[in-house]
């Protein structure tokens, strides 16, 4: 089964459409492009909600586009610019909406409220109208969410006509102040902060429905709706409940996902990871009939933004996810002319092989668990307050630190699971103690969290404090006249081959001080630049429950320093917790080498990526010998190859360099 290329592209509304269309087709033949989806009237040729005489000229010139393409052989969707608005960039609201309202009260020009009729029915009318001409899909933008509305801070949701939706529920009318500061205040999550994620999830859910319904009946029930999607953890903070909104788009039961998985411009290969937790994670958020297209969007577009390398590193990484369709944003979005464009064309055709190679259905992902909670920010109690952002929390830079050091990662219940930071609130203690059966590991914000709610018996360390950087012990005034050691600076390995090894927590905002109890192992020291003992770094354990804890004393794992210390650290740490029953492969061989396991019919797949700028060849640690191995190098932007994969014990490995932002696959029963 052959790749699918589906290619947004914006035909200007002019007397030229059906010339620029037949060009377009063009292109699309000689680039294997498979769908085209229409834009209109977007970005620089916004002039903000279309209606009249401006809607009139973009159906004119989709309809055109429509009959070109599709004489063609061309599949064709569409991608009107806005729901809501992205932002307001000097535009203005010509038709009376309700404009959006940001949480210090800045008021939008161009953009509107969800809860605004008269938006609504504009939404439903525009997409319905254009529905008629059979599109395939008729996506809805990223901007139907309540952030990132510039120029509000955070982004809407605070409109009179919301606030009296949340009135209604409450019985009482809080001011947009006072709201802004209990949704946000320190300590066990308000009330009302429930109470607003409900009347924005409702009111979402409610102009989903509407839309549906008006295309349905306008296409006859041949076109479908899309979504696409932001970072999981900003939506969290909106209250989505993605089954129900996906529930509501969809049409006769089709509805279609473009998830939100790689940087817009360029980026060092370690964000490849970034790229792989979120196509895991969307994965696991949305439900198992839905169709998955993400996006890769090179902005503002062409090599200039997005090297055709990374560019096809992120769309292998897509591919390797079981993805229906490559989604694809990769021209000016202001040109009009794709043939304007041949190293795109060349791009698209160089990059089929190892596309066509890994075409097929998502396979069931293997690997370190990283519990997914789309409830999260309902459960998250902030330090500070006031901020709307402080509130977004998700497993992305438990993600990072373990797939850059070479461990596979799954949204998939596994027998070693990770829970950092604020998370640790968004379980029922009946699950708490389920994770604590198993293998877990734990940053110091979580087991500072589970002490407080009454593990602190099964985790092996008392977690005195969690200590940030410019506070009492943490910082340069934290010692004087105190019995406590300051400032934390250095980690020191105390045991095994790396015994006497140093690694950095100098640029920690925190950390929590560990004191190891009684058949707890410390495996690291925390030290003061001059080596005092300011508490422990890293402890193992094994507890009542049969369970074994991992907890390190970092709270921000994304800013430990990377090295070789801290991989074999973490390897043997994952060793460790997975007992007598070790089971993944750990990657290793250069820096960000990024792995991704699946089980194939017979037996496993274990995709690596060079995220590092050298070339590399990477050595895959296995917990049994395999019984036949097989190789695939895929260059970037070439042909894939052969390559021999040789087994030594537990040991794989090719000989042969793995490039920059290259894919090894290892394939073995």
């Amino acid at each position: 089964m052959p790749a699918r290329y589906h290619l947004r592209f914006q035909l200007h509304p002019t007397p030229d459409a059906a010339e620029h269309a037949a060009e377009l087709a063009a292109f699309c033949r000689e680039s294997g492009v498979d769908e085209v989806v229409l834009l209109l009237g977007a970005e620089e040729l916004y002039t903000g909600h279309p209606t009249g005489g401006a809607e009139d000229r973009l159906y004119d010139t989709a309809a055109t586009a429509v009959r070109v393409l599709r004489a063609a052989g061309l599949d064709v969707s569409l991608n009107p610019w806005v729901t809501a608005g992205h932002a307001d960039r000097g535009r203005t609201d010509r038709l009376g909406f309700a404009p959006m309202v940001g949480p210090d009260g800045t008021v939008a020009t161009a953009q509107a409220s969800l809860a605004c009729p008269r938006f609504r029915s504009w939404l439903a009318a525009h997409y319905a109208r254009f529905a008629d001409l059979g599109f395939r899909v008729l996506w809805l933008e990223d901007d139907f969410r309540y952030h990132n509305h510039a120029p509000l801070p955070w982004g809407g949701g605070f409109e009179p006509l919301m606030l009296r939706r949340l009135a209604e529920l409450l019985g009482e009318q809080p001011t947009r102040e006072r709201l802004v500061a209990a949704v946000t205040a320190p300590g066990p999550p308000h009330p009302w902060r429930a109470a607003l994620q409900q009347v924005w999830r409702t009111a979402q859910l409610e102009v989903a429905a509407e839309v549906a319904a008006a295309v349905a009946k306008a296409s006859g029930g041949r076109s479908q709706l899309g979504l696409m999607s932001s970072e999981p953890g900003v939506h969290s903070v909106e209250g989505r409940d993605w089954p129900a909104l996906f529930d509501a788009l969809a049409i006769d039961g089709r509805v279609s996902h473009r998830p939100h998985f790689a940087r817009y411009g360029d980026a060092p290969g370690r964000e490849l990871s970034f790229s792989v937790w979120m196509l895991e994670l969307q994965r696991a958020l949305r439900p198992a009939s839905v169709r998955s297209e993400p996006e890769v969007e090179n902005w503002p577009h062409t090599a200039w933004s997005k090297s055709d390398t990374q560019t096809w590193s992120e769309l292998v990484a897509a591919q390797l996810a079981g993805s229906d369709a490559l989604f694809l944003n990769v021209h000016p979005m202001q040109s009009g002319r794709a043939r304007r464009f041949p190293r795109v064309a060349e791009l698209l055709r160089r990059s089929r092989p190892a596309l066509d190679l890994l075409a097929g259905p998502a396979r069931r992902t293997h690997g370190v668990a990283l519990p997914v909670r789309p409830d999260a920010a309902a459960h998250v109690r902030t330090r500070r307050g006031g901020d709307l952002a402080e509130l977004a929390v998700d497993p992305g830079p438990a993600a990072d630190f373990l797939l850059r050091y070479g461990v596979p990662v799954t949204a998939e219940d596994a027998p070693v699971r990770v829970l950092f930071g604020q998370l640790a609130w968004a379980y029922e203690d009946e699950e708490i103690r389920r994770l604590l059966a198993g293998g877990l590991l734990l940053d110091g914000t979580a087991a500072y969290i589970l002490r407080a709610r009454g593990f602190g018996g099964l985790l092996g360390v008392t977690v005195e404090d969690v200590v940030e950087r410019e506070g009492s012990g943490g910082g340069s005034g934290g010692c004087e006249g105190t019995d406590q050691p300051g400032p934390y600076a250095l980690e020191r390995v105390r045991a095994g081959e790396d015994a006497g090894a140093y690694l950095s927590v100098n640029v920690q905002p925190a950390l929590a001080r560990l004191r190891p109890g009684e058949g707890a192992e410390t495996w690291t020291e925390i030290l003061t630049p001059d080596h005092r003992v300011w508490g422990a770094g890293r402890c193992v354990f094994t507890n009542e429950l049969g369970g074994r804890v991992g907890v390190l004393a970092a709270t921000a794992v994304e800013l430990l320093p990377f090295d070789d210390d801290g991989q074999r650290l973490l390897h043997a740490m994952v060793r460790y917790l997975e007992g007598d029953a070790p089971a993944l492969p750990l990657v290793a061989g250069g820096p960000h080498l990024i792995p991704q396991l699946t089980r194939t019919e017979d037996g496993w797949r274990l995709a690596v990526a060079n995220g590092s700028a050298d070339p590399a060849r990477p050595r895959v640690h296995l917990p049994g010998a395999p019984a036949r191995v097989e190789g695939t190098l895929l260059r970037p932007l070439a042909e894939p190859e052969a390559v021999d994969a040789t087994a030594s014990g537990r040991s794989l490995g090719v000989d042969q360099d793995l490039p920059h932002r290259g894919w090894l696959l290892l394939d073995w029963r």
